[in-house]
């Protein structure tokens, strides 16, 4: 159905020079004539709401920590209401996608624009300013001194030409979109679901080698702790505390508003790719005099302290300057003389590693791992010899299950990129799908609310640290 999707029949010039021509039938408007300012306040009873580029508006959990890791005020009163319906957007992050309708009633930040939005389809009017090419126009109507800093201008954004289908066919959009990203996100979870098996078959070779070694045949003997088991009896197991240099330290807590290129990288959890390289597209910066006191060398590894990702473990690689960490993560610096960072490293990646992570939750609470839980990690340890043999042993094992979970994942790029594609063409009239959403059958589910982080089109990074309260 979407491969069988063609252009209008008949266009006219939009007067925008960068939204060219438009089906004759749409209309054009700029924003200011569609969007009157709210400035309603003092309502604290109302839940509190979130704008992020890859989730549009939703409502904010107050019990998840890793969700937003800035600071919620004691005082709401001055906090803006939002109605359902209203179109709410992040002006200093326009330019990146964060805006979008919220979803219900509800309080945003101060420092947000509220308005109501006088558009016939409301989930329409989502799609088309998430699309990429009208966030790339908000971006143009943002300035300031550097990109981390812009800021949305109100006469540029009020000049955004806006196009209007006609009711009927906004619908259809909608119903369209919905249908092909339910499609389309059922094909990335299946292969995230192969993705999670191969890794976890990586993991089970990471286990026998880190905690048993690679001789089958060598004596064991108890370790002395029940989640770890039997151990080679020529291995020892010592503290995490007496493998580093120094202690583990936390990060610095500070925004990541800066893409300075001359200042030191800003380290958090959404830049480290699944090979544990840095992505070049998430760059933010801290000026040198904040970041002096967090910074971060190779091999180094960072520990998730907080969230939906306690416990997970991060190994820095190559840096191309100089970097440091954020306070959410925990820093620990192996002594080289005693242990390999990649053989600590790989520990981290095991089975039993997810035991002790699990042992030292206090259900009772959000949970967290702190530096001093980090510091009493047991770690099972051979010799370096020994562990620089399992550590080829286990890269040769694990070599053609790497390959393909790097081709499952650049096939999912692949999708998020034709998905961006295809909404863009749909929302801007360069492709009809009135045809199309009127064969789709009334019984098919069109949207798969089981997976949303795939869902949003502006963005598809995950990124719990960047929504903004």
């Amino acid at each position: 159905m979407i491969a069988d999707l063609k252009p209008y029949a008949e266009y006219k010039e939009s007067g925008s020079r960068w939204l060219g021509a438009v089906p004759v039938t749409w209309g054009v408007q700029n924003l200011r004539t569609l969007i009157s300012k709210r400035t309603e306040r003092d309502r604290a009873d109302l839940p509190l709401l979130s704008v992020a580029r890859e989730r549009g508006v939703f409502v904010r959990s107050l019990t998840d920590a890793d969700e937003n890791h800035n600071v919620i005020p004691d005082d709401l009163s001055n906090y803006k209401v939002a109605r359902a319906g209203n179109l709410v957007i992040n002006k200093m992050k326009a330019w990146q996608g964060s805006m979008g309708i919220a979803p219900c009633d509800g309080i945003v930040s101060p420092a947000y624009f509220v308005f109501d939005f006088r558009i016939a389809n409301h989930a329409f009017g989502q799609r088309l300013l998430r699309s990429k090419p009208y966030v790339a126009h908000f971006g143009q109507a943002s300035d300031g001194v550097r990109v981390g800093q812009w800021d949305l201008s109100i006469p540029g954004m009020r000049q955004i030409p806006v196009l209007l289908p006609p009711p009927e066919e906004q619908s259809a959009i909608v119903r369209f979109l919905d249908w092909a990203n339910g499609r389309l996100d059922r094909a990335i979870r299946a292969k995230r679901k192969v993705i999670s098996l191969l890794n976890e078959q990586k993991q089970a070779i990471i286990h026998r080698a880190v905690t048993r070694g690679l001789d089958p045949s060598v004596p064991l003997k108890p370790s002395g702790i029940p989640w770890l088991g039997d151990i080679p009896a020529h291995w020892e197991v010592r503290r995490l505390r007496h493998l580093i240099k120094g202690r583990l330290t936390y990060g610095a807590n500070a925004a990541a508003e800066f893409t300075n290129p001359d200042w030191p990288r800003y380290i958090r959890i959404t830049d480290f790719r699944t090979d544990g390289s840095l992505k070049p597209d998430t760059f933010r910066s801290l000026p040198p005099h904040v970041a002096s006191d967090y910074m971060v060398s190779p091999g180094d590894i960072l520990f998730a302290r907080s969230g939906a990702t306690v416990g997970k473990a991060f190994l820095v690689l190559t840096l191309t300057g100089a970097a440091c960490h954020a306070g959410y993560l925990i820093r620990a610096r192996p002594d080289r003389s005693l242990v390999h960072p990649h053989y600590l490293f790989a520990f981290t990646q095991t089975r039993a590693f997810s035991a002790w992570k699990d042992s030292t939750f206090n259900t009772a609470t959000i949970q967290n791992i702190g530096a001093d839980k980090y510091a009493n990690l047991p770690v099972p340890l051979p010799s370096l010899i020994e562990q620089q043999a399992v550590l080829e042993s286990v890269t040769v094992e694990q070599r053609p299950i790497n390959a393909t979970v790097s081709r499952l994942e650049r096939e999912i790029d692949l999708l998020r990129e034709y998905r961006t594609r295809l909404v863009a063409d749909v929302v801007t009239g360069k492709l009809d799908v009135r045809e199309a959403a009127s064969k789709i059958p009334d019984e098919e589910p069109l949207l798969d609310s089981a997976d949303t982080e795939d869902i949003d089109i502006a963005d598809d990074l995950n990124s719990d640290e960047e929504a903004d309260a």
